[in-house]
């Protein structure tokens, strides 16, 4: 896939078409939501660093990125050296309520 951007956006935009919880997460979700999804490296377990892509801006401490070699989401943690994956994994929304 040539705009992997452009693709990250459509599976986001098909979740919240679909979305079914509360209303308020949905809400708080979209205020965070990215206009277009950026590369951005990811710490993992280990000190793995990996290219994944931004999905929501950070709230002070957490964000949701997309991992691509994986074809799913992540909640991350903000840390000096970027974010920071905590394990959280599933959908956008899903990982995202999974603080809110």
């Amino acid at each position: 896939m040539t705009d992997i951007a452009a693709h990250i956006s459509a599976l986001v935009t098909a979740e919240v078409a679909a979305h079914t919880g509360h209303p308020d997460t949905l809400a708080h979700f979209l205020a965070l939501r990215v206009a277009r999804p950026r590369a951005v490296s990811v710490q993992f377990a280990g000190g793995i660093m990996q290219t994944c892509w931004t999905v929501t801006r950070s709230d002070g401490c957490y964000q949701v990125i997309y991992m691509p070699d994986a074809g799913y989401f992540s909640l991350c943690v903000g840390s000096d050296f970027g974010p920071l994956d905590i394990g959280v994994h599933g959908g956008a929304i899903q990982c995202f309520s999974a603080v809110v």
